[in-house]
Order: C-alpha cells, then structure tokens, then sequence
C-alpha cells in the first residue's frame, strides 16, 4: 500500500529535498517545567451524560479501526504529512515527513535563522512558526507564516512567539515577549494579538493587558476558546486555562502539567500531564462553563519524557516529542540552556513518536506493541513540535 500525495504539494517538495540526515544521534543525555496537581473534575449531569455518549462513540469507532494491524502500516495508508523542527549541521530546521515518518524533507533551510515551531492552518495551506537570529539574550525571536511547502515566507512580529491558527485559518494568535532582551523560558510572554493574513491588520485580545506567562495557546474548534498553560502569572502558579477568545472570561480546568492540545473534532483535549505522561479526556467547548470529563487515554514513559502532544487531523491519531532528560548544549549555535522539551534547548535523542488514540486505556511506551506505537523518527536529531497536516491547495 502506497502513501497517498497531493499532486502539486509534491511537485513543490521535490523541487525543496533535503540534504541526507545524518543517522547516528548524539549519545549525551538531554530537563522541566511541568509540575503536577490532583485531578479536580466537576461536571454537571448534562456533561456526564454527553462524556457517556462521546466515550461510547468512541469505543465503537476502537472496535472497528483496532484490527491489529501495526501502526506504522495504517499511518502510511492515510493521506497526512508531519511538520516538525530538528537540528541539524548546527541549525534548526523544520522538516515535513509522511505521516509514517519516511521520505523526510528540510523545508526550511536557512543558515542564518534558526526555525521552530510548526502550526498548519487548518485547510493544510499554510505553516506559522518561529524563527530565531543572533545568539543568547540578544537573540531576536520572529513568528513567521509561508505556504506549506515553504514558499512565501513573510514575518507577522519580531520579539514574538508561540503562533497559533484561528479555526478558519484566516487569523494567526501571537504572544508578545515580555522585555526587549530575549529570554528562552517558554512562559517569558505578555498578552496575546491576533493577526489577519489576508490584510495583514493585527489586533489585540480584548483582556492582552490581564495575559502573562501563558504558553502553548491554542484555538478549539468553535473558536470560543483558547486553551493555554499559565506559569507564575496572572494569580496562578501553574495550571491550564480556558481563555475566552472574544472576552475576558477565564476558566482554570484544574488539570496538572502543561502544553494542552484541543483535538480537530472539538471533543477532546490532550495535554502532558507531568514529565512523563501524556492524557487525553473528553471536554463539551459549547457548555457556559467547560471541564475535563475521565482521562480516557493516558500515555506513559517513565525512562524518557514525552511532551508536545498534537492530534492527528482526523482525531484518531497523537503524535508527541521523545527523549531523555537534560538541560542542553549551549555551545552548540543557535541553541541556548533550559530544560531539553523547550523550543532551541538542544535535545540529543530525541524523536517523534504517535500512537493511536482510538481506544480508552493506557499504553505504557516501554512495553508499546507495534499496532499502538511506533517512532516516526530515529536519528535523534532534537526532533520536537510535531504537527499533523492534510496537504491542501494554493
């Protein structure tokens, strides 16, 4: 069975391939921010019932797909392509791979900058992303936005990070860095703007001068929310908060650890719940005020930690970063010292792995079989922030 391709996309790509990736990782180890909190959960009976029917929906849809065929195999069989950031010949670069992890490609390529952080918009048009130049505290940090394939590249904002896609792929959301000097924490933020692609107008949210310290925001599928991790800002320690995206409202979900991720189908969210935990639950983004339902997956590493959890188009999917604890090589170029899950903290064995997330229930990575969890990459190149995408057309 062969990877479905979009016609023109892979005119486009081929004309971009990559130089050949060296195989052989850096051995030397690679550290956290994310801390942990008991699950508070408080629904109100109608959520219950809804959690009940989405669960059984779920479970059904399990019972049909899980047929034991190995994952790899079903992931070559779909129509979906992988964005994520690597290091390579001392440069970052973000690389687009098939949804099986073969037939890599540097679609970025540039010495002079280093890039991270892809967002696909959500027709598969267009990629928004970070990219740094100059090195340590003077290092200027620049959210981007280009076609998928790398063409068109233009610049929202400099001394910005953290860009994310409005549901209708018309808007980009931005955070401004909170002082002039640069500084690697990923919580090192102030407010939230939106900018408009096609005009290029950028307006700020409603409640910008109440935002700080957030990091990871991401629109839901209705587009009345933002979800985001919060850091020692905004009269929380750490924790995951619901932002209204036209409004002032702001709702603590009272969940442990960080980087949250609302599923495509608007049903589910996803977030890292400690170092080495990645859970899954139900959430209803129509109700006035919107909880976590039960965990219903939970993924587990307790070797290595696993972090940037993103969903798979069609929902069935998660895909997340791998790799050993360590706090980076600031002697390497473009790179800086933090702990290793965090954007430019070179991270030597780290990779990109997913695993279905079809059926309720724990999949432990240690003990993972080949039809729940499979490695998309293997060179440990400092691969993190993966982001799914079906190829559309310009």
């Amino acid at each position: 069975m062969t990877q479905p391709h979009d016609s023109e996309f892979e005119t486009r790509m081929n004309a971009n391939k990559q130089k050949p990736i060296p195989t052989e990782p850096d051995p030397r180890p690679s550290a956290s921010i994310c801390g942990s909190t008991l699950l508070n959960c408080c629904m109100r009976t109608t959520f219950f019932r809804l959690t009940v029917f989405v669960a059984a929906a779920w479970l059904a849809q399990s019972a049909v797909a899980a047929d034991g065929a190995p994952l790899r195999e079903r992931l070559k069989a779909s129509p979906f392509k992988i964005a994520y950031e690597s290091y390579v010949d001392g440069n970052w670069d973000i690389f687009v791979m098939n949804a099986d992890g073969s037939q890599p490609v540097n679609l970025t390529q540039t010495p002079d900058l280093n890039e991270h952080y892809p967002h696909i918009s959500p027709d598969g048009r267009r990629m928004c992303f970070v990219a740094d130049r100059g090195e340590g505290r003077d290092a200027v940090r620049s959210v981007y936005v280009m076609d998928v394939d790398g063409r068109n590249r233009k610049k929202v904002a400099d001394d910005a990070r953290e860009p994310f896609w409005s549901p209708d792929g018309q808007v980009i959301g931005y955070l401004d860095q909170e002082y002039p000097r640069f500084n690697v924490l990923d919580f090192y933020t102030k407010g939230m703007n939106f900018y408009e692609v096609a005009t290029g107008k950028i307006t700020p949210h409603p409640n910008y001068t109440h935002f700080y310290h957030l990091y990871n925001p991401g629109f839901c599928a209705n587009g009345k929310w933002i979800v985001s991790t919060v850091h020692a800002g905004m009269g929380y320690d750490h924790t995951i908060l619901l932002l209204e995206a036209r409004g002032n409202k702001i709702i603590d979900l009272k969940i442990p650890g960080c980087r949250p991720c609302f599923s495509p189908d608007g049903q589910q969210l996803a977030w890292g719940s400690d170092d080495h935990e990645i859970a899954a639950g139900p959430i209803d983004t129509e109700a006035d005020e919107p909880r976590i339902g039960p965990w219903r997956v939970r993924i587990k590493d307790a070797a290595n930690k696993i972090y940037h959890v993103r969903w798979s188009p069609d929902s069935r999917f998660l895909s997340f970063s791998r790799g050993p604890d360590g706090e980076g090589d600031p002697n390497k170029p473009g790179t800086f010292q933090a702990a290793c899950e965090i954007m430019g903290v070179y991270a030597p064995g780290w990779n990109i792995g997913a695993v279905s997330a079809e059926a309720a229930g724990t999949i432990d990575l240690a003990h993972g079989n080949e039809a729940d969890f499979t490695l998309l990459t293997t060179n440990g190149l400092s691969n993190k922030e993966s982001a799914w995408f079906r190829p559309g057309k310009n």
